[in-house]
């Protein structure tokens, strides 16, 4: 069975500037319900044979998986890494209500 309900899209940027404007761009597209950003988070990663350390924020966004790849594409059109973190993860319940308006918000 294909899943068709809401989602949360982590997604990481190098500023706090950098995540608002992704932020802002989803929200104005109507790709998302909810953004939150968390900033100055440490990432620890391996990129290219090197391991690495940097800070960035971390922008959460909540949506319907019917929005995934519309979020994919205006990430990648507008990021400053080569290859941005975008990774969904799906919401298997919660607050009714709350779930209800994430899907009216991004119809």
């Amino acid at each position: 069975m294909k899943y068709d309900g809401n989602v949360v899209i982590f997604i990481t940027a190098g500023t706090r500037e950098e995540a608002l404007k992704v932020s802002q761009l989803l929200l104005e597209r109507r790709a998302a319900a909810c953004v939150n950003i968390a900033p100055n988070i440490t990432s620890i990663f391996w990129w290219q044979g090197r391991l690495e350390t940097n800070r960035e924020s971390l922008i959460i966004v909540k949506t319907r998986v019917s929005k995934l790849e519309e979020v994919v594409r205006l990430v990648k059109e507008i990021h400053s890494y080569e290859v941005p973190e975008v990774i969904a993860l799906p919401i298997i319940g919660g607050n009714r209500e709350y779930l209800e308006w994430i899907s009216e918000e991004v119809k």
